[in-house]
């Protein structure tokens, strides 16, 4: 029996519409992957606790602590911004709020087999340098980010894009997140590209600008002053722990 094109991707609607939780539906348009459709899009949206989750990326002794070999390079910002302990306030707010917590930490096979472009870009250096290897203090959360009971830890961040080849979107689905609030490591890599998918795909996307560090101070105001308006809604830890009071 053959199939044209527009029938398997009518049928293939049809199966992931049936999957779908409390009206957020995957939906198949034109091959695309979107959570919402155009008309559901929530960008923009009010703000409501039951419906966001705060995405804490990377939170790792690697980057923030003494020791990890990424330290050095992130520190200066990290110390100017004060995102570490913005980042635990913002955390306890959100628990206490009603939010959905969630972490997404990076590891790697210490032979790197498992980094998935281990010969280009800043995915060769983490390969060289054998940084985040799976089971070690490197790769651990940091004390002030340890998860707490109730929060979600998202499996199989290998890239820098928090969303490909991992749990984050089905656990946003489950969970019936509509505004996805993004803090961590780096400013202007992972915390950039996962907002930059979370945005194609329709969410009400937001960035806390003081809880995200880089390697420089010009990089990170690149991303906060440039890339994060176009985007998503940039927002300070205080501006924000208003936001679920107000």
């Amino acid at each position: 029996i053959k199939l044209t094109m527009r029938a398997i991707l009518r049928v293939t609607a049809v199966a992931l519409a049936a999957r779908g939780a409390a009206g957020l539906e995957l939906r198949v348009r034109g091959g695309g992957d979107r959570v919402f459709s155009a008309a559901e899009a929530k960008g923009g949206q009010e703000l409501e606790a039951a419906k966001t989750a705060v995405l804490f990326i990377e939170f790792q002794h690697e980057f923030t602590a003494e020791g990890g070999k990424l330290h050095g390079a992130v520190g200066p910002v990290m110390e100017s911004t004060g995102m570490l302990a913005k980042a635990a306030k913002v955390a306890a707010a959100a628990r206490a709020a009603g939010c959905t917590v969630i972490h997404a930490p990076i590891s790697f096979e210490e032979d790197g087999s498992d980094n998935p472009n281990r010969g280009l870009g800043i995915l060769a250096g983490c390969a060289a340098d054998k940084l985040f290897t799976r089971g070690t203090w490197n790769a651990a959360f940091d004390e002030a980010m340890t998860p707490a009971e109730g929060d979600l830890v998202v499996t199989g961040k290998k890239g820098l894009d928090a969303f490909p080849g991992t749990d984050l979107e089905s656990l946003l689905v489950a969970n019936r997140i509509e505004t996805l609030v993004l803090a961590g490591f780096l400013t202007n890599c992972c915390v950039e590209s996962t907002m930059r998918t979370a945005y194609e795909k329709g969410f009400n996307t937001l960035t806390l600008t003081d809880c995200c560090a880089t390697t420089s101070e010009d990089g990170h105001r690149a991303a906060t002053e440039g890339t994060f308006l176009m985007f998503s809604s940039p927002v300070t830890a205080d501006d924000f722990i208003a936001k679920l009071s107000s």
